[in-house]
């Protein structure tokens, strides 16, 4: 069965190494902005951390069995995690929550840009070079044919495409400014009094959350895709 092939495993490995990675730094970056602007909520239930293992036990379901549902459902790794903070902090300190919201999707965005310069400068020195098969969001590059199969630079070169193409997607996903993603909490903290009441008045009602998130999940991809083109473009194959 292909879900029982080698490859196939090794690549679900790395999926899951780095979306759960990926999905740990982004409540991290929540979780220390909220400290730095005066909330410990988040630093109290020890989630200022890249250690998986708070962030786990919180969203056990969206951190663990909806990454592994996804992929072999999919293809690709979909889940979520959540950073607690003090909703009394936030109304007082409307800026700091936009901060706070906007730490997640720009440590992904600093993640895909740091996997981007590592493909960039190994294509430029020779031990990367593009698909023979095509891209893919798994495959922005290869080892250099010079490299036999056992190589380890396989399974880096896998792991950084996936860095890079993932970070986007979940940089671009949680800016919509929409509830429940992150894009609300920034609109909400930068107009307080006006957006910020609606999207407040909004997150209370769970199912426009979820389809919120179902909309969302279709029409991203027309965001995305451009994003990830463009980022692909500049590489120097």
């Amino acid at each position: 069965m292909d879900g029982l092939d080698p490859a196939r495993i090794a690549e679900f490995a790395v999926w899951f190494i780095v979306f759960l990675f990926s999905l740990t730094l982004h409540e991290a970056a929540h979780a220390l902005a909220a400290r730095q602007g005066g909330d410990d909520t988040a630093y109290l239930g020890g989630q200022v951390t890249l250690n998986p293992a708070p962030h786990i036990r919180r969203e056990p379901f969206g951190t663990l069995l909806m990454p592994i549902i996804s992929w072999f459902f999919a293809g690709w790794m979909m889940g979520w995690a959540s950073t607690p903070y003090d909703p009394r902090w936030a109304r007082r300190y409307p800026r700091r929550q936009a901060v706070m919201s906007a730490a997640g999707p720009a440590a992904n965005l600093l993640l895909s840009a740091v996997a981007f310069l590592v493909i960039a400068l190994l294509l430029r020195a020779g031990m990367f070079q593009a698909p023979q098969l095509g891209l893919s969001i798994s495959h922005l590059a290869e080892p250099a044919s010079r490299f036999g199969p056992d190589s380890m630079l396989h399974p880096a070169a896998m792991a950084l495409s996936i860095a890079l193409s993932l970070n986007l997607l979940l940089f671009v996903f949680n800016l919509f400014p929409l509830p429940p993603l992150d894009g609300s909490g920034v609109v909400s903290g930068l107009f307080p009094d006006s957006l910020g009441r609606v999207i407040e008045t909004l997150s209370g009602n769970p199912m426009m959350s979820l389809l919120v998130l179902l909309v969302v999940s279709r029409v991203v991809g027309f965001v995305y895709a451009p994003v990830l083109g463009f980022a692909v473009a500049l590489l120097p194959y």
